[in-house]
């Protein structure tokens, strides 16, 4: 029997995390053939050069597609899925998947997805639907699900979303966050290995930064990370881990910011490009406060009953759990926000929190539609229209 041959892209710490056991799934199963290709922030050294970590796990990693360019300027992001574009082209040139499994809205996800389209190669996309209003995500997101032909989506809403864009309900599928299944497939570790594999301790109280770039904001991120760091230096008795923002438009001025931050605060401050899946949810877990405006913060931290203040815009119209604290960006709401959060009552309240993004055997569940689903025919589109909305 043939191999079904399916190609997976990751560009990014966040996606290899949350498509691990996927990808481990595949990797042991015998009617497939991964072809996993890596870009993006993974073949950076300034990111953590995560490629590694890919290794270090046990995968093959199929193809390199090198596209980030030094710069983190409008025109240098573009540039860079220019490079992109023209490089997954090839790849998939070579490759001839049967499938291209992509995950999430980053702009190498797009350049990948043009390639895909052009190529005539049918699209999986991982986590469509949802929004994230304050970035470009957001468009690009939406962009990614219009040129896919499966959808894997990660609750009830976002299904709904995707096909209010047009996508035929038979190929959108509710499976949940795959990256929960690190939850209940994966030993975390316990505080005092946390503690000694980060060389740090966690004190009494520990706060989980991660701020990245509001790109469609109004507000300087640099001004706004400035705003963060100030509210967190009012609760001087809290460590804070610092991890560094994503390879998007002028990140690499809060990485500058960051680093500057952590040097004047060496005893209470531990900085890094990339924690790794297991070290970054074993924290989530062990942390008294997630703060900043990642995803994780609304996707994974919930299922720790960790409470999170998500501030600004960035994740603005994702569906949130009740440990979720929204906040503007100033100084005094981010302040404000991290003291209601740390407050009897809303301890309380994010005890019972239920994450909506969890699913029982999530990757598995993708993994069975990849393998089964029919492919003659998925290249050819129809909008499906909701009669009732018309």
């Amino acid at each position: 029997m043939k191999k079904r041959k399916i190609c997976v892209v990751t560009g990014s710490r966040a996606e290899y995390g949350l498509m691990y056991w996927l990808l481990k799934d595949m990797q042991v199963d015998p009617e497939i053939e991964l072809q996993l290709v890596v870009t993006g922030m993974h073949l950076s050294e300034e990111f953590g050069a995560t490629w590694r970590k890919i290794e270090e796990d046990g995968f093959n990693i199929t193809r390199r597609v090198d596209m980030l360019l030094s710069g983190d300027s409008p025109v240098a992001i573009s540039k860079s899925m220019g490079l992109g574009l023209i490089g997954f082209a090839q790849v998939f040139l070579e490759l001839e998947p049967d499938i291209v499994v992509l995950p999430c809205d980053r702009f190498e996800i797009l350049s990948a997805a043009q390639a895909a389209l052009v190529g005539r190669i049918p699209i999986a996309h991982i986590h469509g639907g949802e929004l994230s209003e304050g970035a470009i995500d957001d468009a690009i997101r939406h962009s990614i699900t219009k040129m896919s032909h499966l959808h894997f989506v990660s609750t009830e809403l976002y299904r709904k979303r995707v096909i209010q864009l047009g996508e035929k309900p038979d190929l959108v599928f509710n499976v949940g966050a795959p990256g929960l299944d690190q939850l209940h497939r994966s030993t975390l570790l316990g505080r005092k290995e946390l503690e000694s594999r980060l060389n740090f301790s966690l004190g009494r109280k520990c706060f989980m930064v991660t701020y990245h770039p509001e790109t469609l904001g109004h507000a300087s991120p640099e001004s706004v990370l400035n705003n963060l760091l100030d509210a967190i230096d009012c609760f001087p008795e809290a460590k804070i881990i610092l991890t560094y923002p994503n390879a998007d438009t002028f990140g690499r001025k809060l990485i500058s910011q960051i680093k500057e931050y952590a040097d004047e605060r060496p005893n209470r401050v531990l900085i890094s490009s990339s924690l790794g899946q297991l070290l970054y949810l074993s924290a989530l877990k062990e942390v008294d406060l997630v703060i900043g405006n990642s995803s994780s913060g609304l996707v994974e931290a919930p299922s720790f009953c960790t409470p999170t203040v998500n501030i600004g815009n960035r994740q603005r119209g994702r569906l949130k759990a009740q440990s979720i604290i929204d906040c503007e960006e100033n100084k005094e709401a981010v302040e404000q926000g991290i003291v209601y959060a740390l407050s009897e009552e809303f301890q309380i309240k994010s005890k019972k929190t239920i994450n909506p993004y969890f699913k029982n055997n999530t990757s598995k569940e993708i993994l069975s539609r990849l393998k089964n689903i029919p492919i003659e025919g998925l290249l050819v589109k129809n909008f499906h229209d909701i009669p009732n909305e018309l």
